[in-house]
């Protein structure tokens, strides 16, 4: 029973004193007075009630219950100190794996990871970036999506999904509307974008990142919440990636609905406008999810609150 071990102390005093069978010995490894040695000793073998060693004149013997003892309390002394030097070399300690949605990645967190480290420099940070941080990508279920995280492979992911992990920490990053963006010259021309109906002219560009339909934002939505019928909402070419989908739009390809947060230094640097003040609210999010077992270590914690803050100070221009 564990309430019924003696102090720790107690058994190192015993182990060392076991090892070298002799109370000096021990005294000079642990640093104490032999004397202290000895009333350890005694103290153990009254908590115990039997004899650990048989004191001669010259000598130190191991009792038969001394003898089966050491071997056990030496084992049981490498395996702590196995765990806390495990503890101490622990990849949080100077390190932390993060893994975000590519698009997030390439098109937010990079351009802003400046402030991050330039505060934590005792940090060696390893970013990832994963189609599977995307609720619904897995060729199966979701569990496969996390399975990285749950096996410890990372410490903390960006996600794009609903939010609910069971038995995984999801704090939310922001919530996500999508708007529609496009390059600058398609507000001039021959037909610009003046109103919603001028996008009948124009292409539509499809980003398919969410591969569950009745999650993802379509171009049907966009045209309900904006009040216009007798559009096709479904021409146009379809993107994979959110990254190909802006990409076409900022070479003038047509006209992509975004991920709000995505835009925002596009647009502030000219590349893409906004050309209608129409947003639809995702059913995706963007969580920072953890295991609850890691979720207030330091590395994370740091992480945590300098995203939360990055992302409450982020307000994009529009244009």
């Amino acid at each position: 029973m564990v309430h019924s071990l003696p102090p720790l102390q107690s058994l190192r005093v015993f182990e060392s004193a076991a090892r070298h069978l002799s109370f000096k010995r021990a005294a000079e490894e642990l640093h104490v007075t032999p004397a202290a040695v000895s009333q350890q000793i005694k103290a153990l073998e009254t908590h115990l009630d039997m004899a650990l060693f048989v004191r001669h004149s010259r000598a130190l013997e191991l009792t038969e219950a001394g003898r089966r003892m050491w071997p056990k309390i030496n084992a049981g002394l490498v395996q702590l100190a196995a765990g806390v030097a495990a503890a101490r070399t622990h990849p949080d300690v100077g390190k932390l794996r993060v893994t975000v949605p590519p698009a997030f990645g390439a098109r937010w967190l990079v351009h802003r990871l400046h402030g991050f480290t330039s505060a934590n420099p005792d940090l060696d940070l390893t970013l990832n970036t994963k189609a599977t941080t995307i609720d619904g990508s897995a060729t199966d279920t979701d569990e496969t999506d996390l399975m990285a995280l749950r096996d410890g492979e990372v410490d903390v992911e960006v996600r794009f999904g609903h939010g609910s992990y069971p038995g995984l920490r999801a704090d939310l990053v922001t919530k996500v509307t999508y708007v529609p963006v496009c390059h600058p010259d398609l507000l001039t021309g021959a037909h610009p974008l003046t109103t919603p109906e001028e996008l009948r002219f124009h292409t539509l560009i499809h980003d398919d990142t969410v591969l569950d339909r009745s999650e993802r934002v379509s171009w049907a939505d966009w045209f309900k919440a904006a009040a216009v019928s007798g559009i096709d909402a479904s021409r146009g070419p379809h993107f994979s990636n959110s990254n190909l989908a802006l990409e076409a739009a900022m070479d003038g390809l047509g006209v992509a609905l975004a991920v709000d947060p995505l835009v925002g230094r596009d647009i502030a640097m000219g590349r893409l406008v906004m050309p209608f003040d129409v947003a639809m609210q995702s059913r995706y999010a963007y969580y920072l999810v953890s295991r609850e077992d890691i979720a207030e270590r330091p590395a994370v914690v740091r992480f945590r609150e300098w995203l939360l803050a990055s992302m409450q100070d982020d307000a994009p221009p529009r244009g």
